[in-house]
């Protein structure tokens, strides 16, 4: 089973370039970011065309996310608990029978958080949202089941994963309270797909501006975080790195894993 995320920065600028991947690559569950569209403005019947399954949580024109599987969908929760006031479309999940029982995918946009500046909130919301995941992984972690945390998490792990750490150092991507706060996610028992299977840089994302991609100029914020029983059957990982490089791009790319279930 081929399990990817992929931050596409907006469903209506790059649906030519998300349908042409999918018929290049062809995975099993797709969880997109930043969709920036309401449920029923999402174009989900170009994707059916394509033998997906949709499901998503919207809102208009920001945040956003969805996700795409050829396998029919057993169940589907949105949101992330624990704020009833909190109306940002960051958090869509889909469980799905298999041939081998079921997997739990969560896909996930975690707040960017910038600028950290007390006034504008943005931290703090993010610090919030990070230790409500928390909580949440810790729930889904006790049933004890495949369960795959992925999605853009807007954060920067160590120095490995970006290419100047000095010069991110300050951002709230590569804060260390944000760093903290993930560290904390993935001592409940995740595993970092990409970190399992490779110690070279893995960069995910390109700044659209300054030649970023040119001089490659990149960091790695786009995670798949496994459950034990999912680390498990993990077969490998791709980082779709050329798909940056296609005609009007997101300055995301999609990072996939393989798994044996």
């Amino acid at each position: 089973m081929r399990i990817a995320t992929w931050n596409i920065n907006g469903i209506k600028a790059r649906l030519g370039v998300v349908e042409h991947w999918l018929k290049e690559a062809s995975p099993d569950v797709v969880c997109l970011q930043e969709i920036k569209s309401l449920d029923d403005g999402f174009p989900r019947e170009a994707f059916e065309a394509l033998g997906y399954n949709v499901e998503t949580h919207g809102q208009k024109s920001w945040n956003g996310v969805a996700i795409l599987s050829k396998r029919p969908f057993d169940e589907v929760n949105r949101g992330l608990p624990g704020d009833d006031a909190d109306e940002q479309a960051r958090l869509i999940e889909a469980v799905f029978a298999t041939e081998n029982g079921i997997v739990r995918v969560c896909n996930i946009y975690l707040p960017n958080g910038n600028p950290v500046a007390e006034d504008s909130g943005k931290f703090p919301y993010k610090l919030d949202w990070m230790e409500r995941l928390i909580g949440f992984v810790e729930t889904r972690l006790a049933l004890e089941e495949p369960f795959v945390l992925l999605g853009d998490f807007n954060l920067i792990p160590t120095g490995a994963d970006c290419h100047d750490p000095k010069l991110w150092w300050g951002d709230a991507l590569f804060r260390p309270e944000s760093r903290e706060k993930f560290r904390a996610l993935a001592n409940l028992g995740l595993t970092d797909a990409v970190r399992a299977v490779t110690d070279a840089p893995a960069y995910t994302f390109w700044d659209f501006q300054d030649g970023a991609w040119r001089k490659d100029n990149g960091i790695r914020i786009d995670h798949l975080m496994l459950s034990p029983r999912a680390a498990d059957r993990l077969d490998g990982v791709t980082i779709h790195r050329a798909v940056r490089g296609w005609d009007k791009p997101s300055d995301h790319v999609p990072v996939e894993g393989s798994f044996a279930f």
